[in-house]
């Protein structure tokens, strides 16, 4: 049987005016998740010699991988006769009518959902390392990411205030755009020059161990050569280790203690950086191309053939049994967050 071709696909709509020149480009549409998941991918295990398409229609046949945000465009889009239907999920609901959703949090692998595959999420393109002229000083906190990833408290003039009182500064980079636009986004995300500690909670509690969210902001930190404090997350704890390579807190006190710590312990530092370095290899975007090619050859093509080799009426019956299924699921989680919120 000959290989199916392998598409990625954004909508018309949703398609850059411009494209960037190569996947390790500082371009502000990689803040998006669409171009992120979607584009970058392409454009990497393209610059890998692997053959692929992108393109802004959706194919009849073949391999499609399309972000989720992208079939809000398409009303119940249902994979044909000959169509492997490979969403990437990001920290969207999942599509019921998709063979294969790949997943960012392998937390996100169950035997409910035992149609997921687990990649981890590319690290920020072009990242720019600390300045290793900055040396031991301890002087700037930041955050790269976007308003709703950050806990409100740390959106406070009261927690710049604390931050002053122990002579340190808040710089982060906010951005609020809409999902689907990049025109607007402050792309200096990338650059960790004069970082000296990296703050990303989006919540203090454990509560939510959010099994949607990647440990992108903990590879980032890794490769930049920044100690992190991070919240209480599945990903951060499933890809790293709490207070070995990076510190975890669930408070807004213990935020504040671990910074006076960090300030006042250079070799405590130290050995959370030298901790990340470790896992450097792991992560970094040659290694996640690997994981792509393997996925697309081993798991997609197989896959596909034995989708094809299915008549149209089972082929039918798999789909409508998965929507029921995904609707089963749905309906679970709101009952349970009504009797959550009831609780409260």
């Amino acid at each position: 049987m000959m290989k199916p071709t392998i598409y990625f696909y954004i909508p018309r709509k949703l398609f850059p005016q411009k494209l960037p020149e190569n996947p390790h480009e500082n371009w502000a549409g990689f803040g998006i998740g669409i171009y992120a998941w979607t584009l970058q991918t392409y454009l990497r295990l393209k610059a890998d010699g692997f053959s692929c398409e992108l393109v802004d229609y959706l194919p009849q046949s073949g391999i499609v991988i399309v972000h989720r945000n992208s079939l809000y465009i398409h009303k119940g889009i249902k994979p044909g006769k000959n169509l492997l239907l490979i969403c990437l999920k990001a920290e969207l609901n999942f599509y019921p009518y998709a063979q294969i959703h790949v997943v960012q949090n392998p937390q996100e692998i169950t035997p409910i959902n035992n149609y997921n595959y687990y990649i981890p999420h590319w690290t920020q393109p072009g990242l720019i390392t600390r300045n290793i002229e900055r040396g031991n000083q301890f002087k700037n906190i930041v955050f790269f990411g976007h308003k709703n990833n950050l806990a409100p408290e740390l959106l406070s003039l009261n927690w710049t205030n604390e931050l002053n009182k122990l002579d340190l500064n808040w710089r982060p980079i906010i951005n609020q755009n809409h999902s689907t636009n990049y025109q607007k986004i402050d792309n200096r995300w990338n650059d960790y020059s004069q970082a000296d500690a990296v703050v990303a909670i989006r919540s203090f509690g454990k509560q939510n161990k959010y099994i949607n969210k990647p440990a992108t902001k903990l590879y980032n930190a890794w490769l930049a050569g920044v100690p992190a404090i991070l919240g209480y997350e599945s990903a951060y704890r499933t890809e790293g280790k709490p207070n070995f390579n990076y510190l975890e807190v669930t408070s807004l006190k213990e935020l504040l203690d671990s910074l006076k710590k960090l300030k006042s312990d250079i070799n405590l530092r130290q050995t959370l950086v030298n901790n990340g370095q470790l896992q450097v290899e792991k992560i970094n975007p040659a290694q996640t191309t690997k994981k792509w090619r393997y996925f697309l050859t081993e798991i997609a093509i197989p896959a596909f053939d034995d989708w094809c080799s299915k008549s149209s009426l089972v082929q039918n019956m798999i789909l409508e049994t998965r929507y029921l299924s995904w609707a089963i699921e749905r309906g679970k989680s709101k009952i349970m967050s009504v009797a959550s919120n009831l609780k409260l």
